[in-house]
């Protein structure tokens, strides 16, 4: 917990420290998009592979590994400043790839370390670790801005990452111990690598709940989440006036999401799988408030609801994915669902811009609200999302 802390405080604090950097003139602001752009693609890379290789080796060495090349890559950004975008890009991307790699680690870790009956709570201590972090790392950041400079901030990104890397410890034979066995590295038993990626695509296809909510969570996400990129900041400037609303939504939105962890770290639905999928649908109010002239109070409202639905669905989503899905195929089964959830974000951000210029904001954000709220409402049509588990495994 302390590990995925860190790392969530480094992962949210480069941007940040990036955006200094253009406030200093250090940085032009196209060459801000083109660091984010590496960091993203560097990120989608490595979330297979890692898949892979925290299934094929200790997931805490995936971990170690991750975090110590993350955090070698913040003193190169730092290097690039002022002298080459290629070199900071470069550090980006593999920024990217170390924070990539260790999102499915740590989910398969949680479950290798966390008793069954305890995983919920644990579910729900990391992703309020990420809420907090959400507003500390920017906040942080902006805080040590007026003692250091750019080049320290960045720095001190790198030792956030040295800290993620080191406290999971490096990992033993001990911690693969419950997987089968494929051989040592390079030798003969060895399975190629898309011949294991592949393995996890045709487990996460076993659990026809997880294909359902993975399409719920990717159109949520590839609408919903393009709606407050781009639609809220135009609506705030535009209709209010005031950067107010952008700021009173998104802190009403991380408010949402910190009590919506911590109400589902207890509560225990007697149809999980239908109230995730509730919750994940009630994301569809933030985009709704944006369509009609409402008071700000509705605006922020209506975030904080999609906040503290985002919530209800994520702890009970991985829960489920650690319960279900077989030991040895988790983390590439965690990789297949941050590689399209979080992936095709980028795309449904492309995208918005043109959209509402060519067929106006109130279309584009009722489209996005009723994605939000069509995609859960289908995938609660498919059976086994009722419990987020198949019939045979409840019945075995």
């Amino acid at each position: 917990w302390t590990g995925a802390t860190a790392s969530g405080l480094a992962t949210w604090a480069l941007p940040f420290v990036l955006g200094l950097a253009v406030f200093d003139r250090a940085l032009a602001a196209t060459d801000l998009g083109l660091l984010l752009a590496a960091r993203t693609a560097g990120f989608l890379a490595a979330v297979p592979v890692a898949g892979v290789l925290a299934d094929r080796y200790s997931r805490r060495g995936v971990v170690l590994w991750a975090g110590l090349a993350a955090g070698a890559a913040a003193p190169v950004i730092a290097a690039g400043l002022d002298r080459s975008v290629l070199l900071m890009a470069a550090g980006a991307a593999v920024a990217g790839a170390g924070q990539g790699a260790c999102r499915p680690a740590y989910q398969a870790l949680t479950a290798e370390v966390v008793d069954a009956d305890r995983r919920q709570q644990a579910n729900a201590a990391m992703t309020l670790a990420v809420r907090v972090t959400t507003l500390v790392g920017p906040s942080l950041a902006a805080l040590l801005a007026a003692f250091l400079d750019t080049w320290a901030l960045l720095v001190g990104i790198g030792l956030l990452w040295l800290v993620a890397a080191c406290v999971p410890g490096s990992g033993t034979r001990a911690d693969i111990a419950d997987r089968p066995h494929r051989g040592a590295a390079g030798g003969p038993g060895r399975t190629p690598f898309l011949a294991e990626f592949a393995e996890g695509v045709r487990e996460a296809r076993r659990h026809p709940w997880f294909l359902a909510g993975l399409g719920a969570l990717t159109a949520v996400i590839a609408t919903g989440y393009s709606a407050t990129g781009v639609a809220l900041p135009m609506v705030s400037r535009d209709e209010y006036g005031t950067e107010v609303v952008l700021a009173g939504a998104m802190t009403a939105y991380t408010a949402g999401a910190l009590a919506g962890a911590l109400i589902i770290a207890r509560l225990r639905p007697r149809n999980p799988g239908w109230a995730a999928l509730a919750g994940l649908a009630a994301y569809g109010f933030a985009p709704l408030s944006l369509v009609f002239p409402v008071h700000p109070v509705v605006v922020m409202t209506a975030y904080a609801v999609a906040g503290l639905g985002i919530e209800l669905f994520n702890v009970p989503w991985f829960t489920a994915a650690q319960r279900e899905v077989a030991p040895d195929k988790l983390a590439r089964v965690s990789s297949l669902d941050f590689l399209l959830s979080y992936g095709l974000a980028p795309v449904g951000l492309a995208v918005i811009a043109p959209a509402i210029d060519a067929f106006g904001a109130t279309w584009v954000l009722a489209g996005c609200a009723v994605a939000c709220f069509a995609a859960p409402a289908a995938a609660a049509l498919v059976p086994s999302t009722r419990a987020f588990s198949r019939p045979a495994a409840r019945d075995g």
